[in-house]
């Protein structure tokens, strides 16, 4: 047995205990296939940074904010993708004129260019997603009500709720 299937053993024998390094494992897992169809494709990109291409493709210039808002994410986490896509040339950001803590992003030619190129591709990854959700038996809705168990009562709660040890 390799050490991939002994960590995979420990998850099942922890249950609901390692909902984070399932979630974790999981997304990474989705992001390195999703980087191989790229690479077969012979496309330099990141999965990561779709979300936010798509959010500028389909809204225009937008505040990291505002992005982070429509993704459901941390400031934190857009800014550093920002800066891997505009090292690539896909976007570029600017110092708001009203508030130059705040930047705005928009895509440059390139990255408009290469959203056109990959619709047909991510087409076939949207398509791809949603036969495994239904193989799965329907995952996508029981994260959405992880979410919102989450939202009604934060993890930090709930083992606050525990009392002290």
């Amino acid at each position: 047995m390799n050490d991939s299937q002994d960590f995979g053993d420990f998850l099942h024998s922890m249950g609901g205990a390692a909902l984070g390094a399932w979630l974790r494992r999981l997304s990474d897992r989705v992001d390195r296939e999703a980087g191989r169809v790229y690479d077969e494709a012979g496309v330099e990109f990141e999965q990561r940074w779709f979300g936010l291409l798509n959010q500028l493709a389909l809204h225009g210039a937008s505040s990291v904010g505002q992005i982070a808002s429509a993704l459901g994410v941390s400031h934190v986490a857009v800014s550093q993708v920002r800066a891997t896509v505009e090292k690539a040339g896909l976007v570029i950001s600017e110092a708001d004129p009203n508030d130059r803590r705040s930047r705005t992003l928009r895509l440059t030619p390139r990255g408009q260019q290469l959203y056109l190129e990959m619709a047909p591709l991510w087409e076939k990854l949207a398509l791809s997603a949603v036969e495994l959700d239904r193989e799965a038996g329907g995952v996508v809705h029981a994260l959405a009500r992880l979410e919102r168990a989450l939202d009604r009562r934060s993890l930090a709660d709930r083992v606050n709720r525990k009392g002290s040890r």
